[in-house]
């Protein structure tokens, strides 16, 4: 049996990107071994340009960003685009209004598991951009559950990790131990849960290192991906 869907990825981080590429035929051979994997094409402009405009708050920038992907991933035949880059999701809010393809976005993804697992009290692991940005904090207050973010002192750590050392694909046994001591600080203020909210994270983290459950926002995209492509 043929599946016909063609997902398009708008690559922000190479790391994430690629990432998100791996686990889209992980989870295909998982959900639909019966079925072809689905087709997937990936665009990217260049990262420091996104970070540029991302630091300079120029929402409009990330915007355009994205969308120069988007019209190339059109041409290219996909039939719906996705980004597993957590920092510009409130960009991709901005693009959807003018871009050719529909959009799978990570925030309405994490609010339904968020509710299906029944969970009001979360935190979040990212970079200062998603931590303090508006984009999950609108998603999930809309539905009623509230979001904690890590206090000035980690989030600062949380930056500097992901941009010196994930997003190039390395990290070091230090980082390993502070991600893991600062989901520990979340859960000691209440959290139930943490989100995984940098798709680069999978290189450090995974379920079993931390203290409570995780909901790894990338990897739900990458399901969600495969299920849309393969018609559900």
């Amino acid at each position: 049996m043929s599946n016909t869907g063609h997902i398009g990825i708008v690559a922000v981080s190479p790391e994430g990107a690629s990432l998100c590429y791996r686990q889209i035929f992980r989870h295909a051979a998982r959900l639909f071994p019966d079925r072809q994997p689905p087709r997937v094409t990936i665009h990217n402009e260049p990262l420091p340009t996104y970070i540029q405009c991302v630091r300079a708050d120029d929402w409009t920038g990330v915007s355009e960003l994205l969308l120069q992907s988007v019209r190339v991933l059109h041409l290219a035949g996909c039939d719906f685009v996705l980004t597993p880059d957590n920092a510009v999701q409130h960009g991709v809010m901005i693009a959807e209004h003018d871009s050719p393809l529909p959009w799978l976005t990570m925030t309405d993804l994490v609010s339904d598991a968020l509710i299906e697992k029944k969970l009001q009290t979360v935190g979040i692991l990212g970079t200062r951009y998603v931590t303090q940005g508006s984009a999950y904090q609108t998603a999930l207050g809309l539905k009623g559950i509230k979001l904690q973010a890590p206090d000035a002192e980690d989030v600062d750590k949380l930056d500097e990790i992901i941009f010196k050392e994930l997003i190039y694909g390395s990290y070091s046994r230090e980082s390993g131990i502070a991600f893991k001591e600062i989901a520990v600080r979340l859960q000691d203020r209440g959290s139930e849960a943490l989100i995984i909210a940098a798709s680069e994270v999978r290189l450090i983290v995974d379920e079993m290192s931390l203290p409570i459950p995780t909901i790894d926002a990338a990897d739900l995209l990458a399901v969600g991906a495969v299920i849309r492509a393969a018609g559900g």
